[in-house]
């Protein structure tokens, strides 16, 4: 399988996967953190391993290029080459200058966005997967809170099934003659 078939492949797979994911008043960083568990909960699905925080290739800026950024999760595969995925509620250049490196060292990168919408492609051979999210005000000092839910909205409430006297009784309207009253 080529690349780019098996980018996009793998990209539907991780899609269908985030899909399912349910969470309701989570704050940035707790979305975060459970979207990367779920893509580390894929892999493991698809029988790799997989490794969080794991060096990039891509070294970091100055001053410190003694470093490497780091993958929010890395995946070694026996049936193609490694899967990289990095999770961002932003559109962050830094995380496409990653990406493309770690495309350059023959890995499919996939960059999961989550947020409400109105996502950016990133530059090709980088495969977007999208997770979408409401957002709200959280209480004061708590920042914004996310949620996400997959089932239909709302059902309607269950109303009281007491009995009750379906006649009706007509009410005393006012009467039309204004001399009456």
């Amino acid at each position: 399988m080529d690349g780019g078939a098996d980018g996009e492949r793998l990209a539907a797979s991780l899609t269908a996967w985030l899909d399912r994911l349910e969470f309701v008043d989570l704050g940035t960083d707790e979305v975060t953190a459970r979207i990367i568990d779920a893509a580390a909960a894929w892999a493991a699905a698809q029988g790799w391993r997989s490794y969080r925080r794991a060096a990039s290739v891509l070294p970091l800026p100055p001053p410190m290029t003694d470093r490497h950024s780091v993958l929010d999760v890395a995946c070694a595969r026996r049936d193609g080459p490694p899967v990289v995925i990095e999770v961002d509620h932003t559109d962050r250049r830094r995380t496409w200058e990653k990406l493309t490196a770690e495309t350059a060292a023959g890995r499919v990168a996939l960059w999961v966005r989550w947020g409400p919408g109105r996502f950016a492609a990133p530059p090709a051979p980088i495969r977007l997967v999208t997770c979408e999210v409401s957002r709200h005000s959280g209480p004061p000092g708590a920042g914004r809170r996310h949620s996400r839910t997959t089932g239909p909205a709302r059902p309607a409430p269950v109303h009281s099934a007491r009995d009750v006297d379906p006649v009706v009784e007509p009410l005393p309207l006012p009467s039309a003659d204004p001399g009456a009253s």
